[in-house]
């Protein structure tokens, strides 16, 4: 296992729970700097946070950018299965420079293959890069952005983090037309299906695409379910957010709705 990116998921783990059990509470007590809240908010959870300094509003951009991460997750993971697969049923070897990563993580890229281990990894990077393609092109033909805006921090975080997914995965082995009218750019409450129990369903359903991923490459794979205690973290902070935007901007907000996991938070 690869010592070094279990650590680094890790640590983006334990930050994100951080976040998730002091920002919430820090801000109802008014301790929150303007910068904490422009790190961990988007979209339109930044609203009603107060005016931010003019210099924060200059590092800000459209949140409609989030497409750019999986124009890059399409292009980086799809590269990264192209030559798993060539290795896997081509006769090829994977490239020196992975196995340059590899040996810096901290794995042996001659070690041998115990069970599946390619095989695995093919399956989870063609299940990464079909979410990537589905979230791409919902991005580009199914959502409608507003006005909204996130830190060029997020942004940047945003673009590494599907290349560092995908290299994850890599290293677990040896070696526009829209067809619907927009009504309103404003916020309203959803109603229907898995919005009857959560506030966001989407990131609920993103933490189970990853735990299946997890499921796929093996329960012995501490690094794979290092990354999905960062995607929990990291959804469920999103998560609470948002509740919070509903529950503050609408009175008749349902009661019963959790935030990210049905019946449970």
């Amino acid at each position: 296992m690869p010592a070094v990116l279990a650590a680094a998921w890790s640590l983006l783990a334990a930050a994100f729970l951080a976040a998730l059990a002091l920002v919430p509470r820090l801000r109802r007590a008014g301790v929150v700097s303007g910068l904490l809240q422009d790190l961990v908010r988007y979209g339109k959870t930044k609203r009603g946070c107060g005016q931010r300094p003019g210099w924060l509003r200059l590092l800000q951009v459209p949140k409609r950018w989030f497409t750019h991460f999986y124009v890059v997750s399409v292009l980086w993971n799809g590269f990264l299965l192209i030559g798993l697969f060539q290795a896997e049923f081509l006769g090829g070897l994977l490239p020196s420079w992975i196995q340059h990563v590899h040996r810096f993580l901290g794995r042996d890229s001659q070690s041998e293959d115990t069970g599946n281990e390619h095989f695995s990894a093919l399956l989870v990077l063609l299940l990464l890069w079909l979410h990537s393609c589905r979230r791409l092109a919902e991005c580009l033909w199914t959502s409608v952005f507003s006005n909204g805006v996130i830190h060029i921090v997020q942004y940047c975080f945003g673009l590494g983090y599907y290349v560092a997914v995908g290299s994850t995965v890599l290293c677990q082995v040896p070696t526009k037309v829209r067809n619907g009218k927009v009504v309103s750019l404003s916020h309203s409450v959803p109603f229907g299906d898995w919005f009857e129990r959560v506030s966001c369903p989407h990131y609920f359903a993103e933490l189970l695409i990853y735990v299946s991923m997890a499921i796929t490459l093996g329960f012995h794979n501490v690094t794979w379910w290092c990354v999905v205690m960062y995607v929990l973290f990291n959804q469920a902070l999103a998560a609470v957010l948002c509740h919070e935007f509903y529950q503050k901007n609408f009175s008749s907000y349902p009661k019963h709705r959790k935030a990210f996991i049905p019946f449970v938070f």
